[in-house]
Formats: structure tokens, sequence, C-alpha cells
């Protein structure tokens, strides 16, 4: 989990169908960073990060036929 740089934010924007030019993405880049970076110690190590779409699954329970 690396910070993104405004050139990754503003292709990811591209494809979502939401352009932004180079100077919105620098500032959605220098606006969640932070938060890139605050969380990259524990990134990988939750379940929730291994699989989202089976996390649910995986905890309801189960029925026996």
């Amino acid at each position: 989990m690396t910070r993104p740089s405004a050139k990754e934010i503003k292709a990811m924007a591209d494809v979502a169908g939401v352009p932004v030019d180079n100077e919105v993405a620098a500032r959605i880049a220098n606006s969640i960073g932070p938060a890139f970076e605050g969380f990259a110690p524990i990134a990988g190590t939750l379940p929730f990060d291994l699989e989202p779409a089976t996390f649910l699954l995986m905890h309801a329970p189960k029925v026996a036929k």
C-alpha cells in the first residue's frame, strides 16, 4: 500500500468516468496520502484485506440441510 501519485489518481478517475485535471488530481493525492501512510504498517494483516467479497460469507452462520 503506497501513497498514490497525482498521475495514478488522474488515471483512476478517468477509468471511473470522472475526469479531473492535473491540479485537482494533485490535491486529491495530497489529501488522501496521509491515510495511506497511516495504514501502511498494518496493510495486508487484516482478514478483510484478503478478500472483501468473501468476508461476510465466511462470517455468516452455516445452514444445515
